[in-house]
């Protein structure tokens, strides 16, 4: 049943996404099921629970922020437009609520959705507790026999996050546990209508993956072409009257754990400047580093930011920024921020091109080429890839360090060296020559002696401004592997 419910022509991609909703969604056995979908805003996670509600013909609820009471009554009235009763319902009190919610499934199974359920839980903490006991008590063991499908949603992720947490009441209960995230790179270019590479590169470096930054925000205005990039940031990010200008400090102002928004500012705008250990953050900002442990905790918990293992240094981590349009904020819109709010977009983005390319589309690039090899390493390398990070080689015969941006590992096998398929380096901005593949050379030397296995380990080069004649016979030779911005589109 579940395969039979075919997406709706208007939902751009979630293949992934549809046939996991649709298959909960069709679930036969006589239980009732709770799921929870969560994400940060503008994903498009009420678009896609609307259309399956509407396809399945399921309940669809999206809470506000309002006292008990009152969400109470929006909830009631909601019931009763499903229920085609001219009147609202009245509920005493929300047990009596779920109980009816829950009793909307009959026979067949239904999807019963509630979305920004953090809202709920804000002004009825106990909710998730009654939600528990009602699920609980319409399972075989009690006779219920129930098919409800409850989906709760809400954007707030440590909320969300929270539900089945450690001894939260709706732990174990969960039968789906999904993230809406961004679009992937390649379906990003799509639904933006983009075809050349390089812009494809440098437009996902300022909006992501976001589906409402080209619906809603900047109503459907997409780049005509490469030569139409500079115009469109000035006329669609860096415009005091479109709303992409301030939602990077609306994405903080909507985390509630968030309470000096000066002192988060500040920990993003070290990341963006590459600033990315927890030493070099502190420094950044001007703190102890004791000091920043609980902003980068929230940060994390937030989906805002990531902690990412340096793979060749035990114990040293990176911070790393994963919403695009907030490392563009803090590198290209904060420093300026008066002079964008009196419409001088043009002169800004006139003089960020330098901070554009260094530390939002050159880190950016680095992280597509991770994203590539992720996705594409078998095709690519032709063997299975087990883990793609970055990580720091250490060259003490030069006293230097080695930064490796794209590191392909094989898959791990008890008591035999850790496969090494392939070092990668990766230039946005740069020509790519021999001197790079002389770099990863000797640190494919050095992890040599430090025991890794890199008999079949590929020396890449990635470029987004292209390869040099010399590199480019050294890869027609076979030594190198040649990725330009087409290669990670194709």
């Amino acid at each position: 049943m579940a395969h039979a419910l075919g997406k709706p022509a208007h939902v751009f991609g979630r293949d992934r996404e549809w046939r996991a909703l649709a298959d909960f969604a069709a679930d036969l056995r006589p239980e009732a099921t709770l799921g929870i979908v969560s994400g940060r805003r503008r994903q498009g996670k009420t678009y896609l629970l609307r259309s399956l509600a509407a396809a399945t013909g399921g309940f669809f609820f999206e809470a506000a922020e309002a006292t008990e009471a009152e969400s109470l009554r929006m909830f009631g009235a909601a019931l009763a437009r499903h229920a085609g009763s001219a009147a609202d319902f009245s509920f005493p009190d929300w047990e009596n609520a779920l109980r009816y919610f829950a009793d909307l499934a009959g026979p067949d199974p239904v999807p019963l959705i509630i979305d920004e359920f953090s809202y709920l839980v804000k002004a009825s903490p106990a909710l998730p507790s009654l939600l528990r006991r009602e699920i609980d008590g319409r399972g075989p063991s009690q006779g219920g026999g129930s098919r409800a499908r409850v989906l709760l949603c809400g954007s707030a992720m440590s909320v969300m996050g929270g539900l089945l947490a450690g001894n939260a009441p709706l732990r174990g209960r969960a039968g789906l546990e999904m993230v809406i995230k961004p679009f992937g790179y390649r379906d990003a270019a799509r639904f933006w209508g983009v075809s050349d590479p390089g812009l494809a590169v440098r437009l996902h470096a300022i909006v992501g993956g976001t589906p409402a930054y080209r619906r809603q925000f900047v109503r459907d205005d997409a780049p005509a072409g490469p030569d139409d990039f500079d115009s469109w940031v000035v006329r669609s990010v860096l415009n005091p009257d479109r709303p992409l200008l301030r939602e990077a400090r609306y994405l903080l102002a909507e985390e509630t754990d968030i309470r000096d928004p000066a002192l988060y500012h500040s920990v993003l705008a070290a990341i963006a400047a590459r600033n990315e250990t927890w030493g070099g953050i502190a420094n950044y900002i001007g703190r102890r580093a004791s000091d920043i442990a609980h902003p980068l905790n929230v940060l994390e918990d937030a989906g805002l930011v990531v902690k990412e293992t340096d793979v060749f240094r035990a114990g040293r981590t990176r911070y790393r920024i994963t919403e695009p349009l907030v490392t563009f904020y803090e590198t290209v819109m904060r420093p300026r921020w008066a002079d964008l709010e009196l419409g001088l977009g043009a002169e800004v983005w006139a003089d960020s091109g330098p901070a554009f390319g260094s530390q939002v589309a050159g880190p950016h690039f680095e992280a597509l080429c991770r994203e590539f090899a992720r996705a594409q390493g078998r095709r690519v390398f032709g063997v299975p890839v087990g883990e793609v990070a970055s990580g720091t080689v250490t060259d003490p015969g030069n006293k230097a360090q080695i930064e490796i941006d794209v590191a392909v590992f094989g898959p791990a096998r008890p008591g035999e060296p850790r496969p090494l398929i392939s070092l990668g380096e990766a230039k946005w901005g740069k020509v790519m020559g021999l001197r790079h593949v002389e770099r990863l050379r000797r640190a494919r030397a050095l992890l040599t002696v430090k025991g890794y296995d890199t008999t079949a380990t590929t020396l890449a080069c990635y470029s987004g401004a292209g390869f040099d004649p010399a590199l480019a016979a050294a890869a027609a030779d076979g030594d190198v592997l040649l990725l330009g911005a087409d290669r990670l589109y194709a």
